[in-house]
C-alpha cells in the first residue's frame, strides 16, 4: 500500500461510502422500474459505481 496521509485516507473513505451508496440506490431504482430501458440504464449505472468502488479499494491493497 502506498503511504497515504490521514487526509487522503479520509477522502478515500468518504469516496468509498459515496460509491457504495450510489450502487445501492441504482440497484433499488432498477428493482422499482417497470420500463426495461430505464431499468437497464439503472443497472448500468450501478455497475459503473461498483467499478469505481473497486478501483478505489485497489488503492488500499
Amino acid at each position: 500500500m502506498a503511504n497515504l496521509t490521514e487526509k487522503e485516507l479520509s477522502v478515500l473513505e468518504d469516496s468509498l461510502n459515496e460509491e457504495q451508496l450510489l450502487v445501492k440506490k441504482y440497484q433499488t431504482y432498477a428493482q422499482m422500474c417497470s420500463d426495461p430501458t430505464i431499468k437497464s440504464h439503472c443497472e448500468q449505472m450501478a455497475g459503473q459505481h461498483r467499478n469505481h468502488f473497486n478501483r478505489l479499494v485497489s488503492f488500499l491493497n
